[in-house]
């Protein structure tokens, strides 16, 4: 019987057997998990009024966390776990006291509801506050339908432009061919799968939960304690331990200045230990490359800036390189920081279509789009590479894919909505919205490979602060890079209007709310595509996960709205004006109580990128030089990778995607835990083949749950009782006394 037949399978689990147990366990990291030990939920079941209901309540709630910590300390998560576990907690009891069945299957659609309703909360903590600093917009409450009409069109956007892509993302021969892990939605399903299994008693399922558990315990512990002695237990500055015994001089301060030290982050480890070596040393080699190398000689050479950030004559060569702030955010008086930004980003964007074009076979068979349907049966007697027969058997879902009627019309729906909304509220040409909807999709099929191949966008690092105390920052265990994305388009949209000189206000305006459409497209891309990731391996059908986003993403453009309105309510000061010059200052009598890291940047990249004054480019222009070498050489090795066929090389041929991504991310400490975690899992391999087959992925799944749970508590217990820093723990081991 098919998994989706409509007599629904309501027997009992499987016996175990030596077959079954073998069966459980997981080893193709690019194929469904293998049977479920528990009831197989029937399709027209699975979108139920309680997966809404339950998935919705997460969503919402972590929707207002993320806009409150946000604020803060310019990071958000979204609900996939949250969700996932909730979901299992309370539909499970559901079931018995009312006998309804509960699979997998239902639970994926809870956390596909709950993550979808999170979405879209990172436009306002950066965006969408900072073009009403600027004084572009009048207040949330007269703006509350623009803002509304906002949200959606770049979330529906988001949404509808890369569904017909799913094929290609997810499936088998071309997520392999990308390397595309998705290693959060892969912990998402992992921990879906277990837990069903686990509650029938399947004994290897059983275990793998306890290793599972042990792992979350263990990361979560960690993460939670480690504000107490962050320079102790989560952090090792090795060269600032060298520095205090007088050994190596200046050579200890400078690589403490460029962020090198140890970061035992689980998440990190966790996610090393899925993608494998390849994306791992590529990580790490990026990170070389772009903070051991690049940096330092643009420094050595006047080309880019840093600042001090200590007092103590003691720490008087410590400096920060990775200021966004407007004195660094520009052509003239670049930090490294945005300096190697473009580079990474433009390499990103090279490899990403590329790729695309290296794939194109893939795309016009596998895709659902008319237009390559009609092409495939126009020209059927080209001699193109063919995918395999066997590479079908698999997909489990085909027969309820997502049809072309599902999204072509809605689409252009969104298309025309958004033209004519934008127009109406903000005054917006035709011509620039169109621009900025291009780049929303494509800067979303870059950020999907990049959350393919490192991570999810559960945790979104959007330019927090230097030095901020660790238990603030994010958890990074993914590294979408949303940040790379909205900057991206910030420029692009600026240097539509480098030459004129007419309104400023507009082409800010222009420039934010642009920015703004992009970062919410491609934040809902990644959630789409991570969640079909979590469906393919639960073998859930994919219509019904569609349905679920389309749901989910109407619940957030309402939700996140209305929680902004009601911060900037009691908090006015998020919006005023007065927060450019107040924003540090800790002495003025009206200082606001969120910092508003993300804030200041989008600001800053605004101002720069549409200051026309003197005509020059926002990009520095060595900075823009070295982007197109960079670039060249990544689609040269994309090339060279397509062209090799299954030739060993390819294995060692560096992910430039992933390099690019280091360029990014101000964090050689993430690149150092991902390879530890890559080595560990490698040399596990090599001496517990059948150990490792077991419980590899059990592992990882605890590791990075627990890091992101823990991340949470941190966030509220810093919030509630001043956890770590001053009030709670010691600064022993940290440079200057700061971490």
């Amino acid at each position: 019987m098919s998994h989706y037949d409509e007599e629904q399978t309501l027997a009992g689990p499987s016996p175990i057997t030596p077959e079954v147990e073998q069966a459980a366990q997981w080893t193709d990291k690019f194929a469904p998990f293998p049977e479920m030990l528990d009831h197989i939920t029937k399709p027209r079941s699975l979108v139920t009024f309680r997966a809404i209901l339950i998935g919705a309540i997460c969503g919402v709630l972590v929707n207002g966390s993320n806009i409150y910590l946000g604020l803060k300390t310019g990071w958000t998560s979204t609900a996939n776990l949250l969700g996932s576990v909730v979901g299992f907690t309370i539909l499970k009891k559901w079931s018995q006291v009312h006998n309804h069945s509960f699979g997998p299957h239902e639970n994926n659609i809870v956390q596909t509801v709950a993550t979808a309703s999170a979405g879209m909360s990172n436009a306002f903590i950066s965006a969408i506050p900072a073009t009403y600093q600027l004084g572009l917009l009048s207040t949330p409450s007269k703006d509350f339908v623009r803002i509304v009409l906002l949200t959606a069109a770049g979330g529906y956007f988001g949404l509808l432009s890369v569904a017909p892509l799913r094929k290609f993302f997810i499936e088998k021969k071309s997520a392999r061919d990308l390397n595309l892990i998705f290693p959060s939605s892969t912990v998402t399903a992992l921990t879906i799968r277990n837990m069903h299994s686990a509650a029938v008693h399947a004994a290897s399922a059983v275990q793998q939960m306890k290793v599972t558990l042990w792992a979350f315990s263990g990361a979560a512990g960690l993460r939670i304690s480690s504000p107490l002695a962050v320079g102790l237990i989560w952090e090792w500055h090795i060269f600032t331990w060298i520095h205090a015994t007088g050994l190596l001089g200046d050579f200890a301060i400078a690589a403490e200045s460029w962020g090198w030290f140890l970061e035992w982050t689980p998440a990190m480890i966790g996610s090393g230990m899925l993608v494998g070596t390849n994306v791992a040393s590529s990580f790490f080699a990026g990170s070389v490359l772009a903070w051991a190398v690049t940096g330092p000689y643009l420094v050595s050479q006047n080309m880019a800036f840093g600042s001090p950030i200590s007092s103590d004559s003691s720490w008087s060569g410590l400096m920060s390189y990775t200021s966004m702030s407007a004195e660094y955010a520009n052509a003239k008086h670049p930090s490294p920081r945005y300096w190697l930004l473009w580079p990474g980003v433009t390499c990103m964007l090279a490899v990403a279509l590329t790729e695309l074009l290296c794939q194109w076979y893939t795309i016009i068979q596998r895709s659902d789009v008319p237009f390559l349907r009609l092409l495939k049966s126009a020209w059927g007697q080209w001699s193109y590479p063919s995918v395999p027969d066997e590479e079908h058997e698999d997909i489990t879902q085909n027969n309820s894919d997502i049809a072309s009627w599902m999204w072509a019309p809605g689409l252009l729906v969104a298309i025309a909505a958004t033209i004519l909304s934008m127009k109406l509220a903000f005054g917006i040409s035709l011509l620039k919205i169109v621009l900025a909807l291009g780049l929303s999709f494509v800067l979303s099929i870059v950020a999907i490979q990049a959350t393919g191949a490192t991570g999810e966008s559960s945790w979104f690092p959007l330019f927090y602060p230097d030095m901020l105390p660790t238990n603030l920052r994010p958890s990074n265990s993914d590294t979408t890079p949303l940040t790379a994305v909205a900057t991206i388009s910030q420029i692009v949209l600026g240097a539509t209007h480098s030459a004129d000189s007419g309104n400023l206000a507009l082409r800010q305006r222009l420039n934010l709310l642009g920015g703004a459409l992009a970062n919410i497209g491609a934040n809902q891309a990644c959630d789409l595509m991570g969640d079909f990731r979590v469906g393919y391996l639960l073998q859930t059908p994919a219509r019904f996960q569609y349905i679920a986003q389309l749901i989910g993403t109407f619940i957030a453009s309402i939700v996140a709205p209305v929680i902004f309105k009601l911060f900037t309510t009691a908090y006015p000061c998020i919006i005023e004006s007065e927060i450019r010059s107040n924003i540090d200052k800790t002495t003025d009598q009206h200082r606001c109580e969120f910092s508003g890291p993300s804030i200041a940047t989008w600001r800053a990249v605004a101002v720069a990128s549409t200051n026309s004054a003197s005509g020059q480019s926002a990009i520095p222009a060595t900075s823009g030089e070295f982007a197109v070498l960079f670039a060249a050489v990544g689609v040269m090795i994309v090339l060279g990778r397509n062209l090799l066929g299954i030739s060993p090389v390819k294995a060692y041929l560096p992910n430039m995607m992933i390099m690019g991504l280091a360029f990014t991310m101000p964090s050689p400490p993430y690149g150092i835990a991902m390879l530890i975690g890559a080595l560990g899992a490698k040399i596990w391999k090599s001496r517990e083949k059948r150990a490792f087959a077991s419980y590899s992925s059990a592992v990882a799944a605890g590791l990075m749950a627990g890091e992101g749970i823990g991340g949470i508590v941190n966030g509220v217990l810093t919030i509630v009782v001043g956890w770590g820093g001053d009030g709670w723990g010691t600064a022993l081991g940290c440079p200057a006394g700061r971490c």
